[in-house]
């Protein structure tokens, strides 16, 4: 088993250069979405922050969530990378803005004292990060999709990941993110409570890209500024 440090350092040498890659394969698309994205930039729907927002500071809350800093197994699931551009409604990426995720182990279960579930945990996975927004926007995490859940009764939540938005200047955003594809996506209370024009921008489209290993999805994010007085 490798080190702490060594751990630490492999996975920052691997962040570092991964990111390369994603960015050389999907450059046409990014270009695409921020040309697109010129028009029109309404704020992405809000969505229950739910009852498992992490409690506990682990000390380990990165970008890749599918491992865990001294350990050297990886976590469970299949592998996969978010990325996305932060905008404010006027269509501006937004620098600076800490995007965090949460989000249940491949069996389902969250990292939280009052989760029910008696789904096994993973000790391999990370279950919540933090990205800081660059100067274009972007943001990135490497994570798995997590494992459906029962939320109560008739009711069996699909794969999700929590986000939550935060820059000074902004209002704060509290969403979560589903995976196109997903059976249970058109039973889901909360999903299907958004209007379908507001549905089609949270559920996304995870697909091979040259050079990539795993399927990467594009989540783009528009929070909305505090008006001044």
């Amino acid at each position: 088993m490798k080190s702490s440090n060594e751990s630490a350092a492999s996975r920052r040498l691997f962040l570092k250069n991964v990111p390369l890659a994603l960015t050389a394969a999907a450059g046409v698309g990014l270009l695409a979405r921020t040309a697109s994205a010129s028009a029109v930039c309404e704020a992405t729907p809000r969505q229950a922050k739910g009852p498992f927002y992490p409690v506990v500071n682990q000390l380990d809350k990165d970008t890749d969530l599918t491992l865990v800093a001294g350990r050297s197994a990886q976590a469970l699931g299949r592998v996969v990378w978010v990325t996305g551009v932060v905008r404010d409604t006027n269509c501006s990426p937004v620098e600076g803005a800490l995007v965090e995720i949460w989000q249940a182990c491949a069996t389902g279960r969250y990292d939280h004292p009052n989760d029910p579930n008696t789904a096994a945990l993973d000790p391999n996975f990370q279950y919540w990060g933090r990205s800081m927004t660059d100067k274009d926007g972007n943001y990135r995490f490497k994570t798995i999709i997590p494992g459906a859940y029962p939320a109560d009764v008739g009711w069996v939540r699909p794969p999700h990941i929590h986000f939550r938005v935060m820059k000074r200047g902004f209002h704060e955003l509290i969403t979560q993110m589903y995976f196109a594809g997903e059976e249970l996506n058109s039973t889901d209370r909360i999903l299907m409570s958004l209007p379908e024009s507001e549905r089609n921008t949270v559920v996304v489209n995870f697909k091979a890209e040259p050079g990539v290993s795993d399927p990467v999805g594009a989540f783009d994010i528009q929070i909305r500024q505090v008006a001044v007085r």
